[in-house]
């Protein structure tokens, strides 16, 4: 993207949402209530609005003319140096952003700090994808974690998501970024068995790390996380978020296997090449084409399942 562009950048090829054009409301500089511990920006005291914001005009302005010059654009995605939702003029720049993006999808990743606010709430609600970040079900945990303003407090954050999620219509997403004895442990995969399931989530994602962050995390290997994943509540539509899938050898699965796995987990099809040999994925696609394995779409990705609990299913 050209830098005559002052707040949009990409677009960028996601697996997730499609190629994505970005909008950063904190072109600046990293203006953020939270200084977590994996951020890729550099370490930064938490604050509470974004200084010298973008006018709406200015950022309607560059759409326009980005959305002209990239076409293929498929998800115009509202993210920021920092935390969108500090913008002091969002729910005007949304409502902008609706009459500009014809077929596109809009899409807004926050760490979920404000959801609580029914200002930011009824701004969201417009939207068509909005993922929340919830790294942590224990204040202990999501102060070491996420190291917010004092004046976040961790359950109104639950109570925001789960009153958000009784009037939207889009799609909502909450990704854990997991951090190895922080919120690994099993007493914090145990409170977020007991939280996550009450939130209403379409889709539930789990990384690492996999840029340099500001403070030394050690990112998780692929088959850690799927490891981890196995801890949740099966019921829950977990899904792996990693780039890093070339690590340790892939593994040889029977039928049997395969439909026992995915009975228990459900799995994306980057998941289950990252997991699975050569002739696990021969056997994996006959199963398919036998059609004792459905798909079923959660949160804008095709998992691969058994039964899905007598929920309506694509079958393949």
């Amino acid at each position: 993207m050209s830098t005559k562009y002052r707040t949009i950048f990409g677009p960028i090829p996601s697996r997730r949402f499609g190629t994505s054009l970005g909008i950063d409301l904190s072109p600046g500089k990293k203006q953020c209530n939270y200084d977590c511990l994996y951020c890729e920006l550099a370490a930064s005291k938490p604050v509470e609005t974004i200084e010298n914001p973008p006018s709406v005009e200015l950022v309607t302005k560059e759409l326009k003319e980005a959305l002209k010059e990239h076409p293929e654009t498929e998800v115009i995605t509202i993210t920021a140096n920092g935390e969108p939702t500090l913008y002091p003029y969002l729910e005007e720049l949304i409502e902008e952003i609706e009459r500009l993006k014809g077929e596109k999808k809009s899409l807004i990743l926050s760490n979920a700090s404000t959801i609580h606010l029914p200002q930011i709430q009824k701004a969201l609600l417009k939207l068509d994808m909005v993922k929340l970040s919830l790294d942590c079900a224990t204040p202990e945990c999501f102060r070491k974690l996420d190291r917010p303003l004092k004046s976040v407090d961790l359950y109104k954050i639950f109570e925001g998501i789960r009153s958000f999620k009784r009037t939207y219509k889009g799609s909502l997403i909450l990704e854990i970024l997991m951090v190895p004895g922080i919120n690994t442990t099993d007493e914090e995969i145990e409170a977020l068995n007991t939280l996550l399931p009450t939130l209403g989530a379409d889709r539930i994602d789990i990384g690492t790390v996999d840029r340099p962050p500001a403070y030394p995390i050690e990112p998780l290997e692929f088959k850690e996380l799927y490891v981890i994943a196995k801890k949740f509540d099966s019921s829950l539509p977990i899904h792996i978020a990693s780039r890093r899938k070339s690590g340790g050898a892939k593994e040889s699965y029977t039928e049997e296997e395969i439909i026992s796995t995915l009975a228990k987990r459900p799995l994306t099809l980057d998941e289950i090449e990252a997991l699975f040999d050569k002739n696990s994925l021969k056997r994996f696609n006959a199963l398919l084409k036998e059609g004792k394995i459905e798909t079923k779409e959660l949160g804008g990705l095709l998992f691969y399942g058994t039964g899905f609990s007598g929920q309506k299913v694509k079958n393949s």
